[in-house]
């Protein structure tokens, strides 16, 4: 059983492996779960933990400013509950038109998948895309001013 402390709360897994956080005031919640408030624009900052109910119970306000410790446990049980593969390159398409299978590298590792149409590549803020396969799987593209001139190419004729 894992555990750690800070000065807000206390974090430990229990010997099912759920988390459980005990507050300040001594207060136990058991079976929490962490879950980010903006998990593409910020991912490091704004995490509730809240319980199976959705009521928050804790609050951190950035993962990097807490103890190793709990870090490594918000971070294992986020890690768990969450797959959004990186996309750092796109390899090819085999068409230009939808439906077409995408060859790319990601944070994850290589992989193809199908994506339906082009309404299925949506721009999240400024310079962020999520483009979704034809399983509903989330890919992100966390800047595409910055991703490398092939794959910006390719990006170019889809959006």
């Amino acid at each position: 059983m894992a555990s750690a402390a800070s000065s807000i709360f206390t974090l430990s897994r229990d010997s099912f492996g759920k988390l459980t956080l005990t507050a300040e005031d001594g207060e136990v919640h058991y079976g929490v779960a962490p879950v980010r408030a903006f998990p593409i624009q910020a991912p490091e900052q704004g995490i509730s933990m809240v319980l199976s109910n959705g009521k928050e119970v804790g609050w951190i306000d950035d993962l990097g400013a807490l103890p190793a410790a709990i870090r490594e446990l918000v971070q294992d049980e986020l890690d768990g509950r969450e797959f959004m593969p990186v996309i750092h390159h796109i390899v090819s398409v085999s068409s230009f038109a939808t439906p077409c299978t995408w060859e790319v590298k990601t944070d994850r590792g290589d992989t193809a998948f199908t994506l339906k149409g082009e309404e299925d590549i949506r721009r999240i803020g400024d310079a962020s895309l999520l483009v979704a396969d034809n399983h509903g799987i989330q890919f992100l593209i966390r800047d595409m001013f910055t991703i490398d001139k092939h794959s910006r190419k390719i990006l170019d004729r889809f959006l």
